[in-house]
């Protein structure tokens, strides 16, 4: 019997449909609600790294190239373990997955602190890309359980719910990395390279040790989290299975709508990831804002924030309106909101930003149209 993992995408024939259908006859309101909290805590970490490239380029002295090296080692996870983690879930089942994706979240976390003592930037890529696995691990797991846990028909507004405590995370997470992480102003270029090697190695191990106290609570939380999702009683939803005597003849690539999807979610979580990591940076250009960085860290806030209303409003409207519709509305609102803030200066570039990630967040690609 060859077994292939639900992604409750497109295509529901044969044993999906049957999963799908015995889900939809009970309420998993609970259950739900327990996996949403992962939604939260991986959309906060993740958002954690827009505060991490101000302040590990403050400290290492980075081009812009390589700052965005940290989230290349971030989202390059995705692309490493995805089919990995989708052969685990095959393997020992949606929840067990989750607790061994916490597990390895707290790991990356829990890095964090040889990193910043011995103040080195391959560690930090290294602890990065350890946590980001273990995200995928959830996204994995977690997204297509979600798709499951209901009526195939509300399964878009069902993911685009869960997903808007994504966003509450990501919208949180600036402000408090802000204040934990940010909150001693950086010397100038000039200032540091004025310093003897010594004074500076000092400068960069104090500067690196502000991550310490936040990641190692991050890494209990994330252990504490693991605990709750292995203990709770969460229903047991099978993976689909070829049955006796059928060819598992199936392919990703002959269902369009998961192919479409794909290539909306790499254009938009491109766009969104670019955006929201320079954001602390471009508030600091004097024709923006001239913001400090803490300062500026707040408002970024903002533009998560836009995203996680954006979540909430894309819930109702895609039970009403077909999904690839709003889709295109959405992206020619976000197009329009970029193109604004590149041609503009001063307050009007600064705030078409909110709504700008409210476009691309609330008709996100639906797997489930």
């Amino acid at each position: 019997m060859k077994k292939m993992a639900t992604l409750g995408i497109s295509a529901r024939s044969g044993p999906a449909q049957l999963i799908q259908t015995e889900a939809a006859t009970q309420n998993y309101s609970r259950p739900l609600a327990i996996v949403t909290t992962l939604f939260f805590m991986w959309g906060f970490l993740t958002c954690l790294n827009d505060i991490l490239i101000p302040h590990l380029n403050a400290i290492f002295d980075l081009s812009y190239a390589r700052v965005m090296l940290i989230q290349f080692s971030f989202f390059s996870a995705y692309f490493l373990f995805s089919v990995p983690w989708s052969k685990v879930v095959n393997t020992i089942g949606y929840k067990t997955t989750m607790v061994v994706g916490l597990l390895t979240m707290a790991v990356g976390a829990f890095l964090f602190i040889p990193s910043a003592s011995v103040v080195s930037y391959p560690l930090f890529l290294a602890a990065l890309l350890v946590l980001a696995a273990g995200i995928t691990g959830l996204q994995v797991s977690a997204n297509p359980y979600v798709d499951l846990l209901g009526k195939p028909e509300t399964a878009s507004s069902r993911l685009d719910l869960t997903q808007a405590f994504n966003s509450l995370g990501t919208t949180i997470a600036p402000k408090i990395g802000g204040l934990l992480i940010l909150s001693a102003a950086p010397l100038a270029i000039a200032q540091l390279l004025q310093l003897t090697p010594e004074a500076q190695h000092l400068y960069r191990v104090q500067q690196a040790s502000s991550v310490k106290m936040p990641y190692t609570a991050i890494g209990v939380a994330l252990l504490l989290l693991a605990v709750l999702i292995g203990l709770s009683k969460l229903p047991k939803i099978e993976t689909a299975t070829t049955l006796p005597g059928q060819e598992g003849d199936d392919s990703i690539w002959k269902h369009r709508n998961l192919l479409l999807g794909a290539l909306g979610i790499f254009a938009y979580v491109g766009a969104e990831v670019s955006i929201g990591s320079f954001l602390v940076n471009y508030f600091g250009l004097p024709e923006i804002a001239a913001l400090s960085a803490k300062i500026a860290a707040g408002y970024v806030s903002f533009y998560w924030g836009g995203a996680m209303i954006g979540r909430f409003i894309g819930a109702p409207l895609l039970q009403r309106f077909k999904p690839g519709y709003l889709l295109a509305l959405c992206a020619v609102a976000a197009a329009t909101l970029v193109i604004t803030s590149m041609l503009t200066t001063g307050h009007t570039a600064c705030g078409r930003y909110s709504p700008l990630a409210s476009s691309t967040r609330s008709c996100s690609p639906p797997f489930s149209a």
